[in-house]
């Protein structure tokens, strides 16, 4: 049974940062691409970031430079630094993990982060 479980979300200042983690289980994680994605109230589920089994990564525009995705593959987890975070990054953030990385496959449970301005 494949299970993603992030945590390290949160309420924090505008400007401030936080950093997100996502523990995954019942894959084999250094192949799979992970992917972090955000949907706010009233919006779609959007993509924020994703890193494929290699370790190159992509970002949404308006993530770039201050967000930063990174992969442990001895620890199965997948992380998500945010710093200098504005309002319009409040969201549920959702961890996904697909053999594909255009594609996610199985989903966590989402965390939510709320940046105060």
């Amino acid at each position: 049974q494949v299970q993603l479980v992030e945590s390290g979300g949160g309420l924090v200042q505008a400007g401030g940062s936080l950093r997100l983690s996502c523990a995954a289980s019942g894959i084999i994680f250094s192949r799979y691409a992970m992917g972090w994605y955000r949907q706010a109230p009233g919006k779609q589920r959007e993509l924020v970031a994703r890193i494929n089994s290699a370790g190159s990564s992509n970002y949404a525009d308006s993530v770039k430079g201050r967000f930063t995705i990174s992969r442990d593959n001895a620890k199965n987890t997948v992380y998500l630094q945010m710093n200098s975070l504005k309002s319009e990054d409040t969201a549920v953030y959702y961890c996904g993990a697909g053999v594909l990385v255009a594609t996610m496959a199985h989903w966590g449970q989402g965390t939510q982060v709320t940046v105060s301005s």
